[in-house]
């Protein structure tokens, strides 16, 4: 959660590294690279402050879950609209794994490869740059597939969806690398996403995110105008707010509004 330095993977680079990744599948496999261009820079759009851990807490305030996806393609159709494609929009809502119905697209199935690639890559090394794991401690099955961590992994696993994606004449990877890849992603939740040492920081961001949305539920003339929606109910007008934070200004709006301030 808005980790120290300025030397990690942030929105902004993540989303340019899905782009790259996503569109060298594109031109492999001669589809529309400019669809899926598109597609990788509005994937994330939506994303709430302090990745999952803040999705999971706007979740508690909506009925089912609440997903970033979702909230992208309505930042794109309703608060921010840019006359984007059915097929842009259709790929953006399928990107997350947990997502059943798929994209409509094969561009759009590029994405959702490209955004598991991009971020199980750039966060390994920043785990390693972090001191939170070494260039070996990775599962000896993913160091003997992809390689070493870094453009080795992303090469190995950008080359098996188009072989695999030409073979079967839809966007997959071939099922050892795929089972390599959800092993690798079973460890970096164990030991970089989930792991105790980092607990309390995710206990923080859910009581940011909560507590945020609690004031401005009671408090909603204090929405900027222009991030409120008038049509919208309080509670979505306050979540399209919360949700459009990043890190940063989220600490800072609750240490602003929670926070006794000293002069």
């Amino acid at each position: 959660m808005n980790p120290e330095g300025d030397h990690y993977v942030t929105r902004l680079t993540h989303t340019l590294q899905v782009t790259q990744v996503g569109v060298a599948i594109a031109r492999g496999l001669s589809l529309n690279p400019a669809l899926t261009e598109a597609t990788c820079l509005g994937h994330d759009v939506g994303h709430s402050p302090f990745g999952h851990t803040g999705e999971d807490a706007l979740s508690e305030f909506v009925e089912g879950e609440w997903l970033h996806s979702d909230q992208s393609v309505r930042i794109f159709e309703v608060l921010e609209p840019l006359n984007l494609t059915a097929e842009v929009l259709d790929g953006i809502r399928a990107h997350p794994w947990k997502v059943e119905v798929p994209a409509r697209t094969p561009e759009g199935g590029i994405v959702r490869f490209a955004d598991r690639i991009a971020y199980l890559a750039h966060d390994a090394l920043d785990a390693i740059r972090a001191g939170v794991l070494g260039p070996g401690d990775f599962p000896r099955a993913v160091l003997e597939t992809l390689g070493v961590p870094g453009s080795d992994w992303v090469n190995t696993m950008i080359t098996s969806v188009i072989t695999t994606s030409m073979e079967r004449d839809e966007i997959s990877m071939d099922a050892h690398t795929l089972a390599v890849m959800l092993e690798l992603r079973d460890f970096m939740f164990e030991r970089v996403y989930l792991r105790a040492e980092v607990e309390p920081q995710r206990r923080r961001a859910r009581e940011i995110v909560r507590n945020l949305v609690e004031y401005y539920v009671a408090h909603p003339a204090e929405i900027p105008d222009s991030y409120r929606h008038d049509d919208a109910d309080t509670l979505t007008q306050v979540i399209d707010f919360v949700a459009g934070m990043t890190d940063r200004y989220a600490i800072s709006r609750y240490d602003n509004l929670f926070r006794p301030q000293l002069f």
